[in-house]
């Protein structure tokens, strides 16, 4: 019976091992912004550790899906289990953490594939950990499948693999889209809510100074406020959290006007995604103008869209000769809609037909 126990446990955290990491592995650079927003002011406010994120994402994501094979193939049993042990105590604080003080909304654990909230990761994590701890206990009955060379063999081919798969999805985009702006997707519909849709409950907390001291009162309270309190500030309180659509935060700004409606109806329509112009890559900018020209010579109405000011843009306009309007959007939105800091996305009447990396402009269908 604990033999079964333990086989059982070794083959549920090795599988669930290797889906959380290859979904993480799928798209690394997403993984490392959920490190960086962990890395926070708000939350640990470790930001010189910011500009490893994507590093240490990868090796993160790598080292959960080697960990899962070994485990499975029984890879030096002892180590495996410390280092996997290890492993979830960490992440089971992370989401605790993330849980108990609502910092972090979702941890990232299955990227965009599936999303948990705080609370249900931390319920996952500590499952995870009893799992584990059968397997730390029982460590002399999780044993090599295969004989000592074909083991190596396994394990090593899993890392090439993982390597193969993390350098291939940096330089491309995700083998596998599971983000709200994935092709096929028309956006005006993702921005819909279902009629009858729960609504989010939010209680208003208004901060008052009494005699020195900030304090808090709600509605209810504001008949009972003392005399001579200075009003401070006013806060929203979620409740309760209604339905809110895929995308949510997207919009097309020019001159303190959205133009998302009238944009989304061009029946040709490509666009420059470049969150952040000071961190776009040079040479996919140097790209952009041929691409520019060509679209505009078979019909298609060209813009760019970013999270940067108007200095950015013009600095960015003249140095790689764009003449393109570039409208704002939100710096977390951009990035959701693609990874790559600039890449193209073919927009026909509100749906995405096409997204390519700037490496991949060759592969642009116009």
């Amino acid at each position: 019976m604990k033999n079964i126990i333990t086989q059982f446990s070794r083959l549920f955290v090795g599988v669930l091992f290797i889906i959380s990491g290859l979904i993480k592995l799928n798209d690394p650079v997403g993984f490392s912004y959920k490190l960086t927003e962990y890395f926070s002011e708000p939350v640990f406010n470790m930001p010189f550790l910011e500009p490893l994120a994507l590093g240490l994402a990868i090796f993160l994501v790598i080292l959960e899906v080697v960990l899962g094979v070994m485990l499975l193939v029984g890879y030096k049993s002892k180590l495996t289990i410390w280092a996997l042990l290890l492993l979830i105590v960490f992440f089971t604080f992370l989401t605790f953490y993330s849980a108990y003080f609502d910092v972090v909304k979702d941890c990232g654990c299955f990227g965009d594939a599936l999303h948990l909230t705080p609370w249900q990761s931390f319920t996952k994590d500590v499952v995870l950990l009893f799992f584990i701890l059968i397997l730390f206990i029982n460590k002399k009955l999780v044993k090599p499948l295969f004989s000592k060379m074909i083991t190596n063999i396994v394990v090593l081919i899993s890392i090439i693999l993982c390597v193969f798969m993390a350098v291939w999805v940096l330089n491309h985009n995700p083998i596998k889209d599971f983000r709200p702006y994935k092709v096929g997707t028309n956006i005006e519909k993702g921005m819909e809510i279902p009629e009858g849709a729960p609504k989010s409950v939010v209680e208003m907390i208004f901060i008052y100074k009494v005699n020195g001291v900030e304090k808090e009162f709600t509605e209810k309270d504001l008949m009972n406020i003392p005399e001579g309190a200075t009003f401070v500030d006013r806060k929203d309180k979620v409740i309760s959290e209604g339905y809110i659509p895929p995308i949510h935060d997207f919009t097309m700004t020019k001159d303190d006007s959205d133009y998302k409606e009238e944009l989304l109806k061009e029946p040709k329509l490509l666009i420059f995604v470049t969150y952040d112009l000071n961190l776009s890559n040079p040479e996919g900018m140097k790209k952009l103008a041929k691409v520019s020209a060509d679209a505009k010579a078979k019909g298609y109405k060209v813009i760019g869209m970013t999270a940067s000011g108007a200095d950015e843009i013009a600095k960015a306009k003249k140095q790689y000769n764009l003449n393109t309007e570039f409208y704002f959007c939100d710096g977390t939105a951009l990035k959701t809609v693609e990874r790559a800091n600039p890449s193209i996305v073919v927009v026909q009447n509100g749906t995405i037909v096409q997204k390519v990396h700037y490496n991949d402009v060759d592969d642009l269908k116009l």
